[in-house]
C-alpha cells in the first residue's frame, strides 16, 4: 500500500515537453530518497489542460502542480513527498485559495465540464489493465453477455439518443440495428482512429489515456450485431496511441477479454489494429474501409451502406473513438442517465479540442447544450492579450465559422447546422480581430484541395477553381462578381461531390460569406486586408511624428527599402525614416524592431 501516488502526464501535448524524462527523475529521486516502496508513480493519459503542461498531481492532497520541469522534481520530492510540505509555487494557480488548495473541480477550467468520454484520462496507468478493471472496467461486457441480449444492448443504446460523434450526428443504435438485421456469414465492427481534422486531438486522448474502454465497447457492439472480428483504424501519425493500443489488445486476450469464449459464454470476438497514412478521406466510412482492405483510400458510392455491404463487401458497422468511449458507462448507468444529459435531440457530452487564440489550449467534454460562451470565456480563460472575440470554426475543414453574434449559442448538432456550421469531431478553434476570415476559408480549402482523393470530378476540379479564386481575391485580384460566382460553385460542389469530403469541402467559405462577407468586398474593392494579414494587400507606414530616428527599422530592412528623410518632428532630434513600398517585401522586420510603435500596417 503506497501512501501517496503520483500521476504525471504521458500524453502526447505533456510527452512533447518531456513529461517522461520527469517521471524518469521522480523515479530516480524517490529511490535516492528511499521512497520507491512509499510513493507509487502512475503515466496516465492527458488531464486536458494541455497549455499548462506538463502535469503532475500528488494524491491524496490532490496538488495539481503545473508547468513542472526537470529540476523542480528535487524540490517536489525533498519538500512534498518527504516532509509533507506542498511545492506552492508550481501549483496552477486557480487552485489556490487563502493559502488552501481548492478542489481541482471548482476552477474555471472544470467546474462545467462533465467527463464522460474522458472519465480514466489522466486517471489511470492506461498500459495497465488492472486500472480499468479497478474503474469497472470490461462490467459492461460481463453484463451484456450474461444479461442481456443482443437486442437489448441496441434498444439500451438506442434509448440512450447517443448520436456518432464522428461529425454527422447519426444515432449509433439505429445503425446497430440495421447492421443486426442482415445475415452474414462474418460481420464485422470498426473504428475510425484516424483523426484528421486540423486541430483536433480528441480521439488520440482517449486511446492514449483510456485504450481499454474502446476495445469493450467493440466488443459489446460486435455482441449486439453479430460480428466476431473487428479493426481499429487509427493514423500512424500517433505512435504513443498505436502503442497503447496494442498493449491494451494483447492484455485484453491474455486476460480472455477477447478472442473465444469471452466469460464463458461462448461470445467470441478479436482485434485487429490498422495503421493509417494520414489521408484525411479515410476519416469518410466507405474509404475507410477501402483502405483496411489494402486498396487505395477511395470512397464508394452509397447505397449500398457498410450495414449491408461494408468491409470485404459484409455488413459492417463504423463508430469513431468518442462514440465508443461512451458505450460502457450508458449500459452500466442505464440509457436514462445518459439522456438526462444534453438537448432534445442531443444527448450526452461532447468532447471539444480547444485550440487557436484561446488562453486555455486543451481538451474539454461538456453536456451538449452548453454555449458557445461558456467554453470560450469561462472554461477557455477567454481570448489573450486582451483581444476581441472575432469568431470559432467547429467541425474543422467540413465546418464553418461561428460569429461573436451567436456566442450565445447552445452547441449541439442542429443550432450548428441551423447557423452554417457543424459539429464534426469536436474541433473548436478560436479566432480574435487580427485574424482575416477570407485568410482562414482559404486555410481550409487548400487543406482539401490537398486531401481530396480525385475520384469525383466536383471535389477534385471545383475546390481546386475555389482555392484559385479566393487567391486572387487575398491578392487584391478579385472583383465583386468572382464572390457570387463562388458561392454558386460552393453550392455546385456540395450537390455533385461523392463523399462528405467534397460535399462539406464549402462550408468554410459558405460561413465566412455569410457572416463576413464586408471582410471580402473590402479586399476587392479596397485592396485592404481589415485585419492585416494578406500579405499583398499590406503596407507598412511609418508614422514621422512617432519616429526618432534610431535607424533600427533601417538596420532590420533585408532590402534596403527603409531610408532616411529631411523631416525632423517636433520634440525630436534626429530626422525621420520613411518606407519606400515600391522595394517593401512586407515581411514585417521594421515593425517588429521598432520599439516606439511608429510603425503601422494596413
Amino acid at each position: 500500500m503506497y501512501r501517496s501516488n503520483v500521476l504525471v502526464c504521458g500524453g502526447t501535448g505533456c510527452t512533447s515537453s518531456n513529461s517522461l524524462k520527469i517521471v524518469d527523475k521522480l523515479n530516480e529521486e524517490l529511490k535516492a530518497k528511499g521512497l520507491e516502496k512509499e510513493v507509487n508513480v502512475i503515466t496516465t493519459g492527458c488531464f486536458g489542460l494541455c497549455a499548462l503542461g506538463p502535469i503532475m498531481v500528488v494524491y491524496p492532497e490532490g496538488s495539481f502542480y503545473s508547468m513542472v520541469k526537470e529540476e523542480d522534481i528535487p524540490e517536489i520530492v525533498e519538500e512534498h513527498l518527504l516532509k509533507g510540505r506542498i511545492v506552492t509555487r508550481l501549483l496552477y494557480q486557480e487552485t489556490v485559495a487563502e493559502d488552501t488548495i481548492k478542489s481541482l473541480n471548482k476552477t474555471d477550467f472544470y467546474a462545467k465540464q462533465k467527463r464522460v468520454a474522458l472519465r480514466n484520462c489522466g486517471v489511470i496507468d492506461p498500459e495497465k489493465i488492472d486500472d480499468y478493471i479497478a474503474q469497472d472496467g470490461y462490467a459492461a461486457l460481463g453484463k451484456v453477455l450474461t444479461e442481456m441480449t443482443p437486442e437489448e444492448v441496441i434498444q439500451t443504446v438506442l434509448d440512450s439518443g447517443l448520436r456518432g460523434r464522428g461529425g454527422a450526428g447519426f444515432p449509433t443504435g439505429l445503425k446497430w440495428k440495421f447492421a443486426a438485421a442482415n445475415d452474414a456469414d462474418q460481420k464485422y465492427v470498426c473504428c475510425n482512429a484516424d483523426e484528421g481534422d486540423p486541430g483536433a486531438f480528441m480521439d488520440r486522448s482517449v486511446l492514449e489515456g483510456d485504450p481499454h474502454t474502446v476495445i469493450e465497447a467493440m466488443a459489446i457492439a460486435g455482441y449486439a450485431i453479430g460480428a466476431s472480428k473487428g479493426y481499429i483504424y487509427v493514423r500512424a501519425e500517433y505512435p504513443i496511441a498505436v502503442k497503447r493500443l496494442q498493449i491494451a489488445i494483447d492484455q485484453a486476450r491474455e486476460y480472455g477479454l477477447l478472442g473465444e469464449d469471452i466469460f464463458g459464454t461462448g461470445f467470441n470476438f478479436d482485434l485487429q489494429l490498422r495503421l493509417g497514412a494520414g489521408a484525411f478521406v479515410c476519416g469518410e466510412e466507405t474509404s475507410l474501409m477501402t483502405s483496411i482492405e489494402g486498396k487505395r483510400g477511395e470512397p464508394r458510392p452509397r447505397p449500398p451502406f457498410p450495414a449491408l455491404k461494408g468491409l470485404y463487401r459484409k455488413p459492417t458497422i463504423l463508430n469513431n473513438v468518442e462514440t465508443y468511449a461512451n458505450i460502457t458507462q450508458i449500459i452500466l448507468n442505464g440509457p436514462e442517465w445518459f439522456a438526462s444529459m444534453g438537448t432534445e435531440k442531443s444527448k450526452g457530452t461532447k468532447v471539444f479540442a480547444l485550440g487557436g487564440k484561446i488562453k486555455h489550449t486543451g481538451l474539454v467534454e461538456v453536456p451538449m447544450g452548453t454555449t458557445l460562451r461558456e467554453i470560450v470565456e469561462e472554461i477557455g480563460g477567454g481570448i489573450p492579450d486582451g483581444k476581441k472575440f472575432k469568431a470559432a470554426q467547429t467541425g474543422g475543414p467540413s465546418g464553418g465559422c461561428i460569429p461573436a453574434e451567436h456566442l450565445d449559442i447552445p452547441i449541439d448538432y442542429d443550432n450548428l447546422i441551423e447557423i452554417g456550421s457543424m459539429m464534426g469531431s469536436g474541433g473548436l478553434i478560436v479566432m480574435d480581430e487580427t485574424t482575416c476570415m477570407v485568410d482562414i476559408a482559404k486555410f481550409f480549402l487548400e487543406f482539401t484541395v490537398d486531401e481530396s482523393c480525385g475520384k469525383c470530378t466536383p471535389c477534385r476540379i471545383g475546390t481546386k477553381r475555389l482555392l484559385e479564386m479566393l487567391e486572387k481575391i487575398t491578392s487584391g485580384k478579385g472583383t465583386l462578381e468572382m464572390i457570387d460566382e463562388m458561392e454558386e460553385l460552393c453550392y455546385y460542389i456540395k450537390a455533385n461531390s461523392l463523399c462528405g469530403l467534397g460535399q462539406t469541402a464549402p462550408n468554410p467559405v459558405l460561413s465566412t460569406l455569410r457572416y463576413f462577407k464586408d471582410e471580402y468586398i473590402a479586399h476587392v474593392v479596397d485592396h485592404k486586408c481589415p485585419a492585416g494579414v494578406c500579405k499583398e494587400l499590406l503596407e507598412f507606414t511609418i508614422d514621422k511624428n512617432k519616429c526618432i530616428g534610431c535607424s533600427l527599422c533601417s538596420r532590420k530592412c533585408p532590402v534596403s527599402a527603409i531610408s532616411v528623410t529631411d523631416y525632423i518632428a517636433p520634440g525630436k532630434k534626429k530626422p525621420a525614416f520613411e518606407i519606400d513600398h515600391s522595394k517593401c517585401i512586407k515581411c514585417g522586420a521594421c515593425m517588429e524592431g521598432c520599439k516606439f510603435n511608429a510603425i503601422s500596417k494596413g
